[in-house]
Protein backbone atom coordinates (compact mmCIF):
# COMPACT_ATOMS: atom_id res chain seq x y z
CA UNK A 1 0.00 0.00 0.00
CA UNK A 2 1.41 3.73 -0.80
CA UNK A 3 0.87 6.20 1.73
CA UNK A 4 -1.19 9.64 1.63
CA UNK A 5 -0.48 12.47 3.00
CA UNK A 6 -2.37 12.74 6.32
CA UNK A 7 -1.87 8.68 6.93
CA UNK A 8 -1.29 8.13 10.82
CA UNK A 9 0.11 4.45 10.92
CA UNK A 10 0.88 2.37 14.38
CA UNK A 11 3.01 -0.61 14.50
CA UNK A 12 4.69 -2.62 17.42
CA UNK A 13 8.26 -1.65 18.83
CA UNK A 14 9.21 -4.78 20.15
CA UNK A 15 11.97 -2.58 21.82
CA UNK A 16 9.46 -0.85 23.76
CA UNK A 17 6.85 -3.73 24.09
CA UNK A 18 3.76 -0.75 22.58
CA UNK A 19 2.48 0.26 19.87
CA UNK A 20 4.29 3.82 18.50
CA UNK A 21 2.38 5.56 15.79
CA UNK A 22 3.93 8.04 13.04
CA UNK A 23 2.10 10.29 10.20
CA UNK A 24 2.61 10.62 6.79
CA UNK A 25 2.99 14.89 5.67
CA UNK A 26 3.99 14.95 2.39
CA UNK A 27 4.74 12.36 -0.83
CA UNK A 28 6.82 13.16 -3.22
CA UNK A 29 7.15 11.61 -6.28
CA UNK A 30 8.90 12.50 -9.67
CA UNK A 31 7.76 9.87 -12.40
CA UNK A 32 10.75 10.88 -14.49
CA UNK A 33 12.87 10.23 -12.48
CA UNK A 34 12.51 7.03 -12.34
CA UNK A 35 12.58 6.76 -8.55
CA UNK A 36 9.97 5.15 -5.99
CA UNK A 37 7.82 7.95 -4.08
CA UNK A 38 8.57 8.57 -1.11
CA UNK A 39 6.68 9.56 2.24
CA UNK A 40 8.13 12.49 4.41
CA UNK A 41 7.31 10.37 7.99
CA UNK A 42 7.02 12.21 11.20
CA UNK A 43 7.86 9.96 14.39
CA UNK A 44 4.89 10.98 17.05
CA UNK A 45 5.02 10.81 20.91
CA UNK A 46 2.84 8.18 21.95
CA UNK A 47 2.97 4.70 22.77
CA UNK A 48 -0.16 2.17 23.63
CA UNK A 49 -0.60 -1.21 24.88
CA UNK A 50 -2.70 -1.94 22.18
CA UNK A 51 -3.47 -0.07 18.47
CA UNK A 52 -4.75 3.22 19.05
CA UNK A 53 -8.70 4.62 18.67
CA UNK A 54 -10.11 7.51 17.50
CA UNK A 55 -9.91 9.20 20.69
CA UNK A 56 -6.11 8.61 21.26
CA UNK A 57 -5.29 10.14 17.66
CA UNK A 58 -6.81 13.46 18.54
CA UNK A 59 -4.06 13.53 21.14
CA UNK A 60 -1.24 12.95 19.29
CA UNK A 61 1.81 15.16 19.10
CA UNK A 62 5.02 15.36 17.17
CA UNK A 63 8.00 13.95 18.90
CA UNK A 64 10.43 16.85 20.05
CA UNK A 65 13.84 15.16 20.48
CA UNK A 66 16.18 16.68 22.34
CA UNK A 67 18.57 13.85 23.14
CA UNK A 68 22.29 14.34 23.02
CA UNK A 69 22.89 16.37 20.10
CA UNK A 70 19.48 16.63 18.87
CA UNK A 71 17.94 20.72 19.98
CA UNK A 72 13.91 19.96 20.24
CA UNK A 73 13.85 18.61 16.90
CA UNK A 74 11.38 16.41 15.06
CA UNK A 75 12.24 13.08 13.90
CA UNK A 76 11.25 13.85 10.35
CA UNK A 77 12.76 12.23 7.46
CA UNK A 78 11.76 10.88 3.56
CA UNK A 79 11.50 7.13 3.41
CA UNK A 80 10.24 4.93 0.64
CA UNK A 81 6.36 5.64 0.05
CA UNK A 82 5.47 1.61 0.27
CA UNK A 83 4.27 0.82 3.81
CA UNK A 84 6.17 -1.68 5.20
CA UNK A 85 3.06 -4.52 5.93
CA UNK A 86 3.58 -4.40 9.64
CA UNK A 87 2.35 -1.09 9.78
CA UNK A 88 -1.25 -0.72 10.34
CA UNK A 89 -3.51 1.88 9.10
CA UNK A 90 -5.59 3.58 11.95
CA UNK A 91 -6.64 7.36 10.59
CA UNK A 92 -6.09 10.10 7.93
CA UNK A 93 -6.24 13.58 9.57
CA UNK A 94 -4.74 17.39 8.50
CA UNK A 95 -1.08 16.95 9.06
CA UNK A 96 0.52 17.87 12.67
CA UNK A 97 3.60 20.07 10.87
CA UNK A 98 3.68 21.68 7.98
CA UNK A 99 7.58 22.27 7.92
CA UNK A 100 10.26 21.34 4.41
CA UNK A 101 11.88 18.06 4.86
CA UNK A 102 15.18 17.77 3.78
CA UNK A 103 16.56 14.80 5.10
CA UNK A 104 15.64 11.07 4.27
CA UNK A 105 15.95 7.50 6.02
CA UNK A 106 16.81 4.36 4.78
CA UNK A 107 13.33 2.96 5.78
CA UNK A 108 10.69 2.85 8.39
CA UNK A 109 11.96 2.68 11.98
CA UNK A 110 9.22 3.82 14.20
CA UNK A 111 9.81 3.67 17.88
CA UNK A 112 13.33 4.30 17.61
CA UNK A 113 13.49 7.52 18.55
CA UNK A 114 11.11 7.43 21.10
CA UNK A 115 13.13 5.09 22.78
CA UNK A 116 16.18 7.14 22.47
CA UNK A 117 14.49 9.90 24.11
CA UNK A 118 13.05 7.98 26.58
CA UNK A 119 16.33 6.58 27.56
CA UNK A 120 17.82 10.36 27.35
CA UNK A 121 15.28 11.49 30.51
CA UNK A 122 16.41 8.58 32.61
CA UNK A 123 20.03 9.87 32.76
CA UNK A 124 20.66 12.25 35.81
CA UNK A 125 19.12 16.24 35.34
CA UNK A 126 22.67 17.31 36.57
CA UNK A 127 24.51 15.55 33.48
CA UNK A 128 21.91 16.32 30.92
CA UNK A 129 22.10 19.87 31.97
CA UNK A 130 25.98 20.13 31.90
CA UNK A 131 25.92 18.14 28.39
CA UNK A 132 23.74 21.16 26.89
CA UNK A 133 25.39 23.93 28.85
CA UNK A 134 28.89 22.73 28.05
CA UNK A 135 31.13 25.46 25.65
CA UNK A 136 33.70 25.57 23.62
CA UNK A 137 35.79 26.97 26.09
CA UNK A 138 39.74 24.81 26.92
CA UNK A 139 39.94 22.77 29.57
CA UNK A 140 43.23 20.84 30.91
CA UNK A 141 43.46 17.04 30.60
CA UNK A 142 46.03 14.97 30.87
CA UNK A 143 48.24 17.94 29.92
CA UNK A 144 46.35 18.67 26.82
CA UNK A 145 44.21 21.46 25.91
CA UNK A 146 41.04 20.87 24.93
CA UNK A 147 37.25 21.91 24.27
CA UNK A 148 35.08 21.04 27.08
CA UNK A 149 32.02 20.31 24.44
CA UNK A 150 34.87 17.55 23.05
CA UNK A 151 32.70 14.50 22.04
CA UNK A 152 35.32 11.93 21.08
CA UNK A 153 38.66 11.40 22.77
CA UNK A 154 41.44 8.48 21.96
CA UNK A 155 44.49 6.60 23.17
CA UNK A 156 46.10 10.14 22.74
CA UNK A 157 44.04 11.61 25.63
CA UNK A 158 43.96 8.38 27.42
CA UNK A 159 46.91 7.30 27.99
CA UNK A 160 48.11 10.99 29.08
CA UNK A 161 45.59 10.65 31.82
CA UNK A 162 47.29 10.59 35.82
CA UNK A 163 43.39 9.69 36.69
CA UNK A 164 40.16 9.04 35.00
CA UNK A 165 38.08 11.26 36.87
CA UNK A 166 39.58 14.14 34.31
CA UNK A 167 37.48 12.77 31.73
CA UNK A 168 34.74 14.12 33.74
CA UNK A 169 35.85 17.81 32.44
CA UNK A 170 34.34 16.72 29.19
CA UNK A 171 30.16 16.64 29.68
CA UNK A 172 29.35 15.78 26.02
CA UNK A 173 32.13 13.13 26.09
CA UNK A 174 30.32 10.28 23.82
CA UNK A 175 32.77 7.93 22.20
CA UNK A 176 35.79 6.50 23.02
CA UNK A 177 38.38 5.16 20.98
CA UNK A 178 40.74 2.41 22.37
CA UNK A 179 43.84 -0.20 21.13
CA UNK A 180 44.69 -0.24 24.96
CA UNK A 181 41.16 -0.24 26.80
CA UNK A 182 41.55 -1.85 30.14
CA UNK A 183 39.52 -2.90 33.46
CA UNK A 184 39.60 0.62 35.16
CA UNK A 185 38.45 2.21 31.31
CA UNK A 186 35.55 -0.02 31.33
CA UNK A 187 34.58 0.91 34.91
CA UNK A 188 34.42 4.18 33.78
CA UNK A 189 32.33 3.97 31.33
CA UNK A 190 30.00 1.51 32.92
CA UNK A 191 29.64 4.73 34.87
CA UNK A 192 28.94 7.32 32.46
CA UNK A 193 26.01 7.29 31.04
CA UNK A 194 26.54 10.01 28.53
CA UNK A 195 29.05 7.70 26.67
CA UNK A 196 27.68 6.26 24.12
CA UNK A 197 29.82 5.22 21.32
CA UNK A 198 32.82 2.66 22.45
CA UNK A 199 35.40 1.23 19.79
CA UNK A 200 37.25 -1.48 22.03
CA UNK A 201 39.88 -2.36 19.61
CA UNK A 202 42.34 -4.25 22.46
CA UNK A 203 43.33 -7.35 23.20
CA UNK A 204 44.85 -6.93 26.70
CA UNK A 205 41.58 -7.55 28.32
CA UNK A 206 40.18 -11.16 27.78
CA UNK A 207 36.67 -10.41 29.39
CA UNK A 208 34.72 -7.41 28.79
CA UNK A 209 31.95 -6.57 30.79
CA UNK A 210 29.95 -3.45 29.79
CA UNK A 211 26.51 -3.90 31.56
CA UNK A 212 25.49 -0.66 33.33
CA UNK A 213 26.52 1.43 30.73
CA UNK A 214 24.46 3.16 28.52
CA UNK A 215 26.87 2.41 25.42
CA UNK A 216 24.42 2.28 22.12
CA UNK A 217 27.02 1.06 19.31
CA UNK A 218 30.23 -0.85 20.11
CA UNK A 219 32.60 -1.94 18.15
CA UNK A 220 35.04 -4.60 19.70
CA UNK A 221 38.08 -6.48 18.56
CA UNK A 222 37.20 -10.08 19.56
CA UNK A 223 40.58 -11.84 19.40
CA UNK A 224 41.40 -12.43 22.51
CA UNK A 225 38.38 -12.64 24.53
CA UNK A 226 36.70 -14.98 26.00
CA UNK A 227 33.82 -13.18 28.05
CA UNK A 228 31.91 -10.05 26.38
CA UNK A 229 28.91 -8.62 28.64
CA UNK A 230 26.25 -5.90 26.91
CA UNK A 231 24.30 -3.84 28.22
CA UNK A 232 20.30 -2.67 28.86
CA UNK A 233 19.62 -0.48 25.27
CA UNK A 234 23.24 -1.76 23.35
CA UNK A 235 21.26 -0.80 19.45
CA UNK A 236 24.77 -2.44 17.19
CA UNK A 237 27.35 -4.90 17.80
CA UNK A 238 30.32 -4.71 15.63
CA UNK A 239 32.61 -7.79 16.07
CA UNK A 240 36.36 -7.16 14.32
CA UNK A 241 39.29 -9.35 14.14
CA UNK A 242 38.64 -13.63 14.56
CA UNK A 243 36.84 -14.27 17.79
CA UNK A 244 37.64 -17.35 19.94
CA UNK A 245 34.48 -20.08 19.00
CA UNK A 246 34.92 -20.07 22.83
CA UNK A 247 33.83 -16.15 23.01
CA UNK A 248 30.81 -16.04 25.35
CA UNK A 249 28.63 -12.67 24.91
CA UNK A 250 26.20 -12.23 26.90
CA UNK A 251 23.14 -9.86 26.44
CA UNK A 252 19.90 -9.09 28.65
CA UNK A 253 17.60 -10.06 25.30
CA UNK A 254 20.03 -12.86 23.99
CA UNK A 255 20.44 -10.16 21.55
CA UNK A 256 16.89 -9.46 20.50
CA UNK A 257 17.18 -5.81 19.91
CA UNK A 258 20.57 -5.85 18.66
CA UNK A 259 21.81 -5.46 15.28
CA UNK A 260 25.03 -7.42 14.88
CA UNK A 261 27.41 -6.72 12.67
CA UNK A 262 30.72 -9.04 11.27
CA UNK A 263 32.68 -8.13 8.60
CA UNK A 264 34.67 -11.30 6.56
CA UNK A 265 32.94 -14.17 8.43
CA UNK A 266 30.12 -15.00 10.61
CA UNK A 267 32.18 -15.02 13.71
CA UNK A 268 31.88 -18.02 15.81
CA UNK A 269 30.36 -17.56 19.60
CA UNK A 270 28.46 -18.32 22.32
CA UNK A 271 25.23 -16.43 22.90
CA UNK A 272 22.67 -13.89 21.17
CA UNK A 273 20.62 -16.85 20.12
CA UNK A 274 17.52 -14.71 19.80
CA UNK A 275 19.71 -11.94 17.44
CA UNK A 276 16.69 -10.55 15.11
CA UNK A 277 19.30 -8.15 12.80
CA UNK A 278 21.99 -9.52 11.16
CA UNK A 279 24.58 -7.70 8.48
CA UNK A 280 27.28 -9.23 7.05
CA UNK A 281 29.59 -7.45 5.07
CA UNK A 282 32.94 -8.18 2.77
CA UNK A 283 32.09 -11.68 2.40
CA UNK A 284 33.88 -14.18 0.17
CA UNK A 285 31.60 -16.55 0.73
CA UNK A 286 28.22 -17.06 2.85
CA UNK A 287 26.49 -20.68 3.44
CA UNK A 288 22.97 -19.63 4.52
CA UNK A 289 21.95 -22.90 5.87
CA UNK A 290 25.03 -22.11 8.60
CA UNK A 291 23.64 -18.57 8.90
CA UNK A 292 20.05 -20.09 9.69
CA UNK A 293 20.74 -22.37 11.80
CA UNK A 294 22.74 -20.10 13.62
CA UNK A 295 19.82 -17.42 14.22
CA UNK A 296 16.37 -18.74 13.35
CA UNK A 297 14.73 -15.91 14.86
CA UNK A 298 16.19 -13.50 12.07
CA UNK A 299 13.95 -10.74 11.34
CA UNK A 300 16.23 -8.80 9.05
CA UNK A 301 19.42 -10.03 6.92
CA UNK A 302 21.71 -7.86 5.11
CA UNK A 303 24.61 -9.94 2.88
CA UNK A 304 27.30 -7.76 1.35
CA UNK A 305 29.79 -9.99 -1.01
CA UNK A 306 33.49 -8.95 -1.92
CA UNK A 307 32.08 -10.34 -4.32
CA UNK A 308 30.97 -13.47 -2.56
CA UNK A 309 29.75 -17.17 -3.32
CA UNK A 310 27.02 -17.97 -1.63
CA UNK A 311 25.37 -21.63 -1.07
CA UNK A 312 22.57 -23.19 0.03
CA UNK A 313 20.47 -20.58 -0.73
CA UNK A 314 16.87 -22.41 -0.19
CA UNK A 315 17.81 -22.32 3.44
CA UNK A 316 16.79 -18.40 3.44
CA UNK A 317 13.02 -19.87 3.37
CA UNK A 318 13.58 -21.41 7.27
CA UNK A 319 13.94 -17.96 8.55
CA UNK A 320 9.82 -17.82 8.96
CA UNK A 321 9.90 -14.68 10.79
CA UNK A 322 12.22 -12.90 7.79
CA UNK A 323 11.03 -9.20 7.06
CA UNK A 324 13.94 -7.94 5.11
CA UNK A 325 16.26 -9.46 3.35
CA UNK A 326 19.31 -7.56 1.44
CA UNK A 327 22.12 -8.89 -0.96
CA UNK A 328 24.60 -7.10 -2.83
CA UNK A 329 27.13 -8.67 -4.77
CA UNK A 330 26.07 -12.38 -4.21
CA UNK A 331 26.87 -15.40 -6.77
CA UNK A 332 27.03 -19.33 -6.93
CA UNK A 333 23.13 -19.37 -7.43
CA UNK A 334 20.41 -20.24 -9.72
CA UNK A 335 16.76 -19.24 -10.83
CA UNK A 336 15.64 -22.18 -9.17
CA UNK A 337 17.87 -21.77 -5.56
CA UNK A 338 15.87 -18.62 -4.42
CA UNK A 339 12.60 -18.78 -1.85
CA UNK A 340 9.09 -18.28 -3.55
CA UNK A 341 7.11 -15.46 -1.78
CA UNK A 342 5.10 -18.37 -0.31
CA UNK A 343 8.32 -19.66 1.59
CA UNK A 344 8.84 -16.21 2.95
CA UNK A 345 5.13 -15.67 4.05
CA UNK A 346 6.12 -12.60 6.23
CA UNK A 347 8.26 -11.14 3.67
CA UNK A 348 8.18 -7.49 3.30
CA UNK A 349 11.03 -5.78 1.68
CA UNK A 350 13.71 -7.67 -1.24
CA UNK A 351 16.51 -5.76 -1.85
CA UNK A 352 18.79 -7.47 -4.46
CA UNK A 353 21.95 -5.71 -6.24
CA UNK A 354 24.66 -7.25 -8.84
CA UNK A 355 22.95 -10.94 -8.57
CA UNK A 356 23.52 -13.69 -11.30
CA UNK A 357 21.39 -12.63 -14.56
CA UNK A 358 19.27 -15.72 -14.95
CA UNK A 359 18.43 -15.67 -11.01
CA UNK A 360 17.60 -11.80 -11.38
CA UNK A 361 14.89 -12.88 -14.13
CA UNK A 362 13.37 -15.64 -12.58
CA UNK A 363 13.02 -13.84 -8.95
CA UNK A 364 11.84 -11.00 -10.63
CA UNK A 365 8.62 -12.70 -12.27
CA UNK A 366 8.17 -14.86 -9.01
CA UNK A 367 7.87 -11.48 -6.83
CA UNK A 368 5.63 -9.86 -9.60
CA UNK A 369 2.20 -10.51 -7.69
CA UNK A 370 3.90 -10.12 -4.68
CA UNK A 371 5.38 -6.45 -5.28
CA UNK A 372 1.53 -5.55 -6.79
CA UNK A 373 0.23 -6.24 -3.23
CA UNK A 374 3.05 -3.85 -1.23
CA UNK A 375 6.60 -6.29 -1.16
CA UNK A 376 9.02 -3.40 -1.42
CA UNK A 377 10.94 -5.34 -3.92
CA UNK A 378 14.11 -3.67 -6.04
CA UNK A 379 16.48 -6.54 -8.23
CA UNK A 380 19.11 -4.46 -10.35
CA UNK A 381 22.29 -4.71 -11.70
CA UNK A 382 22.17 -8.43 -12.72
CA UNK A 383 25.13 -9.87 -13.80
CA UNK A 384 26.38 -12.15 -17.05
CA UNK A 385 28.82 -14.79 -16.85
CA UNK A 386 31.49 -12.15 -18.26
CA UNK A 387 31.14 -10.19 -15.96
CA UNK A 388 32.03 -12.69 -12.98
CA UNK A 389 34.79 -14.39 -14.94
CA UNK A 390 36.13 -10.11 -14.37
CA UNK A 391 35.16 -9.77 -11.21
CA UNK A 392 33.86 -13.07 -8.89
CA UNK A 393 37.24 -14.83 -10.70
CA UNK A 394 39.51 -11.61 -10.71
CA UNK A 395 42.86 -12.78 -9.37
CA UNK A 396 43.42 -9.51 -7.76
CA UNK A 397 39.95 -9.35 -5.79
CA UNK A 398 42.23 -10.72 -2.37
CA UNK A 399 44.81 -7.63 -2.91
CA UNK A 400 41.70 -5.77 -0.94
CA UNK A 401 41.94 -5.71 2.36
CA UNK A 402 45.37 -6.53 3.04
CA UNK A 403 47.16 -5.54 5.60
CA UNK A 404 50.06 -3.64 3.67
CA UNK A 405 47.91 -2.76 -0.05
CA UNK A 406 45.93 0.31 0.03
CA UNK A 407 42.01 0.04 -1.78
CA UNK A 408 43.86 2.01 -4.30
CA UNK A 409 46.07 -0.26 -5.58
CA UNK A 410 43.76 -2.81 -5.25
CA UNK A 411 41.04 -1.53 -7.65
CA UNK A 412 44.10 -0.61 -9.75
CA UNK A 413 45.12 -4.24 -10.20
CA UNK A 414 41.66 -5.69 -10.94
CA UNK A 415 41.26 -2.97 -13.52
CA UNK A 416 44.49 -4.58 -15.27
CA UNK A 417 43.21 -7.99 -15.45
CA UNK A 418 39.91 -6.74 -16.76
CA UNK A 419 41.68 -5.03 -19.62
CA UNK A 420 44.33 -7.73 -19.84
CA UNK A 421 41.30 -10.71 -19.61
CA UNK A 422 39.41 -8.42 -22.38
CA UNK A 423 42.14 -7.31 -25.03
CA UNK A 424 42.74 -11.52 -24.63
CA UNK A 425 39.18 -12.02 -25.83
CA UNK A 426 39.62 -9.83 -29.01
CA UNK A 427 42.51 -11.73 -30.36
CA UNK A 428 39.99 -14.52 -31.37
CA UNK A 429 38.57 -12.48 -34.21
CA UNK A 430 41.93 -11.94 -35.39
CA UNK A 431 43.15 -14.17 -38.08
CA UNK A 432 46.66 -12.92 -38.86
CA UNK A 433 49.15 -13.74 -36.94
CA UNK A 434 51.68 -11.44 -36.76
CA UNK A 435 48.70 -8.83 -36.13
CA UNK A 436 47.89 -11.62 -33.08
CA UNK A 437 51.35 -11.50 -31.66
CA UNK A 438 51.64 -7.84 -32.09
CA UNK A 439 48.70 -7.01 -30.42
CA UNK A 440 49.36 -9.55 -27.46
CA UNK A 441 52.88 -7.69 -26.76
CA UNK A 442 51.02 -4.33 -26.35
CA UNK A 443 48.84 -6.29 -24.34
CA UNK A 444 51.21 -7.76 -21.85
CA UNK A 445 53.66 -4.54 -21.84
CA UNK A 446 50.17 -2.93 -20.96
CA UNK A 447 49.80 -5.22 -18.09
CA UNK A 448 52.94 -4.77 -16.80
CA UNK A 449 53.25 -1.23 -16.48
CA UNK A 450 50.60 -0.86 -14.08
CA UNK A 451 52.08 -3.22 -11.93
CA UNK A 452 55.30 -1.65 -12.42
CA UNK A 453 53.73 1.88 -11.25
CA UNK A 454 52.67 0.53 -8.45
CA UNK A 455 55.71 -1.22 -7.32
CA UNK A 456 57.38 2.44 -7.77
CA UNK A 457 55.12 4.41 -5.88
CA UNK A 458 54.33 2.22 -2.88
CA UNK A 459 57.08 -1.17 -2.87
CA UNK A 460 53.90 -3.65 -1.66
CA UNK A 461 54.53 -6.15 -4.24
CA UNK A 462 56.26 -9.02 -2.70
CA UNK A 463 56.83 -12.69 -2.96
CA UNK A 464 53.09 -13.60 -3.15
CA UNK A 465 52.19 -10.76 -5.30
CA UNK A 466 54.84 -11.22 -7.57
CA UNK A 467 53.32 -14.76 -7.70
CA UNK A 468 49.85 -13.87 -8.33
CA UNK A 469 50.83 -11.43 -11.24
CA UNK A 470 52.54 -13.74 -12.97
CA UNK A 471 49.72 -16.66 -12.38
CA UNK A 472 47.27 -14.45 -13.68
CA UNK A 473 49.18 -13.49 -17.27
CA UNK A 474 49.62 -17.26 -17.68
CA UNK A 475 45.44 -17.98 -16.91
CA UNK A 476 45.10 -15.46 -19.29
CA UNK A 477 47.36 -16.90 -22.27
CA UNK A 478 46.45 -20.33 -21.56
CA UNK A 479 42.74 -19.88 -22.09
CA UNK A 480 43.54 -17.19 -25.50
CA UNK A 481 45.71 -20.21 -26.78
CA UNK A 482 48.47 -18.19 -28.34
CA UNK A 483 51.43 -19.55 -30.34
CA UNK A 484 54.32 -18.39 -28.96
CA UNK A 485 53.93 -17.92 -25.61
CA UNK A 486 57.29 -17.82 -24.33
CA UNK A 487 58.12 -15.22 -26.07
CA UNK A 488 55.20 -13.42 -23.95
CA UNK A 489 57.05 -14.74 -20.67
CA UNK A 490 59.83 -13.39 -21.84
CA UNK A 491 58.57 -9.92 -22.18
CA UNK A 492 56.91 -10.02 -18.82
CA UNK A 493 60.26 -10.79 -16.92
CA UNK A 494 62.14 -7.93 -19.26
CA UNK A 495 59.62 -5.65 -18.74
CA UNK A 496 58.75 -5.98 -14.74
CA UNK A 497 60.32 -3.87 -12.33
CA UNK A 498 59.17 -6.08 -9.11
Amino acid sequence: MLAKVGDIYSVFSSRLQQYVACQVTAIEDDASSGRAPLAAVLELDWAGDALPDAAAVQLMRPLVCDYYFWNRRHDHSFVNARVPRAYTLVANIAPLVDTQVKSYSGGWHMGDSLYRQRRWEQVDPARRLRFKAASSEEVRIGGQSLRQNTSRIGDGVLQALGDLSELDQLPCLTAIETRDGSAALAAYINGNPIISEVQWQSSTVSELDLSNSNVGRLIVHAEGLRSLRLNEGLNTLILNGAPSPSLRIDDPHAGRFLRLQCCGALAPFHGLDELMHLSLSAMPTVDFDVVAQRFPGLTDLTVWGKPGLASNVASIATLARLQEFTAYELFGYGPDDFPTPAQLPSLSSLHLASLPADAAKAIKASYKKAAALGLNLSVTRPRKPEWLAENLDNPFRDWDGREHISAAYARKAAQAYKKLLATARTLDGVSDSETVHAMAQEMVTAYVAVFNQIERRSSIIETVERDEIYVALEQVLTQAQLLEVAALYALFDRLRDF
